[in-house]
């Protein structure tokens, strides 16, 4: 066996066994891909892949076992080259971020820009998607690190840090009744409600601390998007309940913000990345960045 048929499992899996794909990732023709896993599976003298006639249905046994070895194999390959790519310059490369709409726009300028100042030669790709497909985007090695909300804490082959506190906010009309007097789950839920979608910035906290109240939000939008949202909070088609980072008094000027965070418990944005995975010294700087920016942050949402 060779590094290049282990690679070939490793995409083959990627490309849910499709042979046609796997070939066009690894830049060979299509029955070079098929010479190459039959040669593998003669060496082993056993079948790896499950066949309905010549299409790939999945694993054997025999094939997740191997699987699961070639993908340490195929990390440690990667893990190799990051650290050679150091060794000769770490003040140069590319970092992948993923990440949502909601910390792209309001938390991570700051310490992009700062990063960038450190390190003017390392380019930054940022990818904005659901927490899930972020944490597969760690997964496939098309990013270095993934900022978000939900979801990263249940996968235990990630590392998580906690990055900053925050809570949630409701933003309606200058004149919408909720603008004056004390605000309630019941006066909340007697509203039409705009949010975010299942998954998405605190989305769990939300239908969690309502669910113990006893109430149920009348939910008529939800979105991914936070400026979505108060496009049509904007519109009148109700109250927006938001991350309390995405108000802009500035920006927001006809709109009017209350704090829910005697309602809603604050959510906790985190950092990820694979525990397996080498993180280059700049990816290692730009995570400290990002702490350091939010001792900050939280220090100033605190004060206001």
């Amino acid at each position: 066996m060779n590094l290049n048929q282990i690679e070939l499992l490793r995409v083959l899996l990627q490309t849910q066994f499709n042979v046609s794909k796997a070939a066009e990732k690894t830049h060979v023709v299509q029955s070079a891909v098929s010479r190459q896993l039959h040669l593998f599976e003669e060496e082993l003298g056993s079948p790896l892949f499950v066949r309905n006639g010549k299409k790939l249905i999945g694993l054997t046994p025999l094939g997740e076992r191997v699987m699961a070895e070639a993908e340490t194999i195929c990390q440690a390959k990667l893990n190799i080259k990051a650290i050679a790519a150091d060794v000769l310059d770490d003040q140069k490369g590319i970092l992948h971020i993923a990440t949502t709409h909601t910390q792209a726009k309001y938390f991570l300028p700051k310490p992009i820009e700062q990063f960038r100042k450190k390190y003017p030669r390392v380019s930054i790709y940022m990818v904005q998607a659901s927490p899930e497909q972020l944490i597969a985007q760690l997964h496939s090695h098309q990013a270095d690190i993934a900022i978000c909300t939900e979801r990263v804490t249940a996968d235990d082959s990630l590392v998580t840090l906690p990055c900053y506190d925050w809570h949630h906010s409701a933003v309606m009309l200058k004149n919408h009744p909720l603008c004056v007097g004390e605000i309630s789950y019941q006066r909340l839920a007697s509203y039409p409600i705009l949010t975010y979608s299942f998954g998405f910035t605190g989305r769990s906290n939300i239908e969690t601390a309502f669910k113990n109240s006893g109430c149920e939000l009348d939910i008529i939008l939800a979105a991914a998007d936070t400026d979505v949202i108060k496009t049509y909070v904007r519109l009148g088609f109700g109250v927006g309940l938001i991350a309390d980072m995405a108000y802009d008094p500035k920006i927001d000027k006809g709109l009017a913000v209350r704090d829910l965070s005697h309602l809603i418990p604050h959510s906790t944005t985190k950092i990820a990345y694979l525990k397996q995975s080498y993180l280059p010294l700049y990816g290692q700087h730009f995570v400290e960045e990002l702490l350091l920016t939010a001792r900050d942050y939280g220090k100033g949402h605190h004060n206001m």
